[in-house]
């Protein structure tokens, strides 16, 4: 997939610290990881940056992982790490994790899913994830979390058929009592609503059916609760399903209201190739499209950058990237242009790297 060397300088070029472009330097890549090595090139190969900008390796926090291959397109497109937020079995996941100078990955492993929802005719996840009332909420956390999820995700599926509040409340308490965020699909007015006042710690979609509004981000900010939107996906429904009632507008107004109230926003695009969905969103090309859609809804570039970067890092706790620091995994992406100017430069992919592993940008 890609070739890695011992040591390797890549000069010349302007690095996204997460506010501003520095001034033209050295980035070293040792073992992996950015070097803390003077920021000569003695000894290493080196890559003449030419000027271009070097930005922290994107992270998807909104994806479905099928297999190798969407890891491999992942990466092409500069996504070095993607949350998976649907997949199962847990031997599927697990053959994903770690994958050298491939895309990282963490995962929900199975969601949990209302009987008679349109999640529960998914193969392998909707029969997995069924749960029927409140009290089987702690087991099916303890479960999760036995097989390795690294957060758990709640399809909260108003104004289909939906687990009821009691239900929706046990969940997200189960998992905080094992110190994980819960991250609730809500993609109408009302799932929102249900899962805030459940408390959980991620909403991810954004209503098509009507926007949020100021009393619901005070809610998020109070709570500290934080948004995926998923706009790419959100725009896909419309244009691909075109479902009665469900307005793009809606979530673009969404994102709108939450980024202007201080809910911070993270870029992810539901990701997903399998036939039967309500819109298939490609891997690794939609998360740039996904930035745009969100400077779109009003966030600055460098916000849309920070969604992509330092802010899905901070808050699934991914202390070892989103940033271009000694020490940092060495998940880095090469661009040409500006994209604090135009974010659609982000698009300009000269070079990747995973984890210090160069690989070949689509």
């Amino acid at each position: 997939m890609g070739s890695v060397a011992p040591r390797t300088a890549v000069t010349n070029v302007r690095v996204f610290d997460g506010r501003r472009l520095r001034p033209p330097e050295t980035v070293v890549i040792e073992a992996g990881r950015i070097s803390s090595a003077p920021r000569s090139s003695g000894g290493a190969l080196v890559v003449d940056g030419e000027g271009g900008v070097l930005l922290p390796g994107l992270i998807d926090a909104h994806v479905h992982l099928h297999d190798r291959h969407t890891l491999e397109q992942l990466a092409r497109f500069g996504v070095t790490t993607a949350l998976d937020m649907a997949c199962a079995p847990p031997e599927l996941v697990n053959s994903l994790r770690g994958a050298r100078g491939l895309t990282d990955i963490r995962s929900a492993g199975t969601p949990a899913i209302a009987p008679g929802s349109p999640h529960s005719h998914i193969p392998v996840v909707g029969s997995r994830g069924l749960i029927t009332g409140a009290d089987q909420a702690r087991q099916f956390v303890a479960d999760r979390v036995a097989e390795g999820s690294d957060y758990i995700k709640i399809i909260v599926g108003n104004p289909a058929p939906s687990h009821d509040q009691a239900t929706l409340d046990a969940l997200a308490a189960a998992a905080r009592e094992h110190g994980k965020l819960s991250v609730a699909h809500a993609s109408s007015y009302q799932a929102v609503e249900m899962a805030q006042r459940a408390g959980v710690s991620v909403l991810t979609h954004v209503p098509l059916d009507k926007a949020l509004d100021k009393a619901a981000a005070a809610d998020a900010v109070a709570a500290g609760r934080v948004l995926i939107p998923t706009l790419a996906m959100m725009e896909g429904i419309v244009q691909q399903s075109a479902p009665p009632g469900r307005d793009y507008a809606a979530a673009r107004a969404s994102v709108t209201v939450m980024y202007q109230a201080g809910v911070p926003i993270l870029a992810g695009t539901d990701a997903n190739t399998e036939a039967g969905g309500p819109a298939m969103i490609s891997h690794g090309s939609s998360l740039h499209h996904e930035l745009e859609l969100l400077v779109e809804a009003g966030l600055t570039t460098v916000d849309a950058l920070r969604a992509a970067t330092t802010r899905p890092a901070r808050y699934f706790g991914l202390a070892d990237r989103g940033v271009i620091e000694p020490g940092r995994r060495a998940d880095l992406v090469l661009i040409d242009g500006d994209p604090l100017r135009d974010i659609t430069a982000t698009r300009s992919i000269r070079r990747v790297w995973c984890g210090g592993t160069e690989v070949q940008p689509s």
